[in-house]
Order: structure tokens, then sequence, then C-alpha cells
């Protein structure tokens, strides 16, 4: 059963997001070529610590890194490695916070120097479509809500919508109910009710929406090798609308 938070608790998860999104809006200013996504692992993790922050999957269910790093047709959970990024990628940092005991979940893709156009409008679709779904973040609508919009504009737009992997609820934990799809009709599943909290994320190609997992267990790649990309905020479920809990527009957030 879908869980909800109080205000307060609501702005504990605040605090987290704010820290998350001041260390993407720090990674905005490090992602070039030549850095290694290795890189950008441990200054998440020094950034993190340094704000009184813990990385919440490193560790989970063995996860080894501090964030996931997916680079071009990496659609998600990529391991951080040593080889430099290069002029033309497009990378997707995502990281999940835990800042006294609460959690706030973001990802973000960032282009590498200079990308291809096709490149470029991935990741404009993806960002709208990620805006389009949590419009629908409204008390009274349902998950599927948010799902439609995400599916009906991507593809739309020619983008391929990833299935396998959806938003959740969060909150103490990284996976709480109710599950976010990003495809499917509309006034269909859960209920949204004021105090939810959940996490919407799509993940959207440039060709087909199916995936495969390398051997490492982890790293889901298109079938096709054609691009990916995701965006992801952490989303409270409010009478006044949707409050983004990991904008990086936020004055002051951080």
């Amino acid at each position: 059963m879908p869980m909800t938070k109080t205000m307060e608790e609501i702005l504990h998860m605040r605090a987290a997001g704010k820290i998350l999104a001041a260390c993407h809006l720090e990674l905005r200013k490090r992602i070039r070529p030549g850095v290694s996504t290795w890189e950008i692992d441990q200054w998440v993790e020094t950034f993190l610590e340094q704000h009184g922050a813990t990385p919440e999957q490193k560790g989970y269910l063995g996860y080894p890194y501090a964030t996931c790093a997916s680079i071009n047709s990496e659609v998600c959970h990529g391991f951080p490695r040593q080889t430099p990024l290069r002029e033309g990628d497009i990378v997707t940092i995502d990281m999940v916070v835990n800042y006294n005991g609460w959690l706030a979940d973001s990802a973000w893709s960032y282009p590498v120097g200079t990308i291809s156009q096709s490149a470029q409008t991935l990741l404009t679709v993806t960002k709208e479509a990620l805006y389009r779904g949590i419009a629908q973040a409204q008390v009274g609508n349902r998950i599927g809500d948010i799902s439609h919009a995400i599916q009906t504009y991507a593809e739309s737009q020619g983008c391929g919508v990833v299935r396998p992997f959806i938003g959740h609820g969060i909150g103490r934990r990284i996976h709480e109910e109710p599950e976010v799809p990003h495809y499917g009709p509309p006034n269909q599943g859960p209920l949204l009710k004021e105090g939810m909290v959940i996490t919407i994320e799509p993940m959207l190609t440039l060709g087909s929406h199916l995936v495969t997992i390398e051997a490492d267990g982890w790293t889901a790649k298109t079938v096709d090798g054609s691009l990916s990309a995701q965006y992801e905020h952490t989303v409270a479920i409010t009478k006044d609308g949707p409050l983004i809990l990991t904008d990086q527009d936020e004055p002051g957030a951080f």
C-alpha cells in the first residue's frame, strides 16, 4: 500500500534533495572530455560526506559504487569506470542521497563537450517528458496519468520508452510503493494522495525500447545500440501541486 508522509517528513526529504541538487549543479562544471566516471564517482562520495550525507545505493543489493554512471547506449545502472569520457558522449549520473535517514533520488543526463544534434534532441525530449509527467502528479490523479503523459509525448517525438525500469515510492527506503511506470493508459493505477512521495524517472532511447543486461548483472543497454538518456526527480504530492524535492532551479537550494 502506498505510504504517505507528513509535511515535516517531506521537509526532511527536501533537505536530502537540496544536497543532491547541489551535487548535480557541481557536476555540470566537472563533466567534460578526459574525465572518467570513476573520478566522478569518487568526487560525489566525497561531496556527500562533506555535507553530512551518504550514498544510499552503495551496498544496496551488493551495488558497489556511490553513483550509477551510464554512457551512450547504457540505459541505467552503469558501473563507474576509469576510461575517460570522450567528446560527443552523453552520460547519466544517478544517485540516492541519505541525509539523517531520509532519502532523495535524482538522475541527470549530461553532454560531454559538443554532442550531435540527435543526441541533444534526445536530452531535450527526455527532460521535457519528465516535466510533463511531473505536471500530472496531482492529488486525485492516478499513477497512469503520469505514465500516459510521458509515453504519449516521448513517442510523438520518435523516442522509445524503456519498460523494465520504473519510478517508485521513496522515503526511508529506496523502493516503496507505488510503482511508477513511464508508459501505459491514463486513469489507471493507484490514486495519488497528499503526502505521497515518488520518483519519476523516464528513460528514453533513439531506437528500440528493449534492453539487455550486461555480464556484470547491473548495466542495462539498448538492444540496438541506440543512445539512451534519463532525467529523474523526487516529487511530493501536495494539495498545492507537485513539489520537486530535488529541484536544481530552486533559489537558495543549498
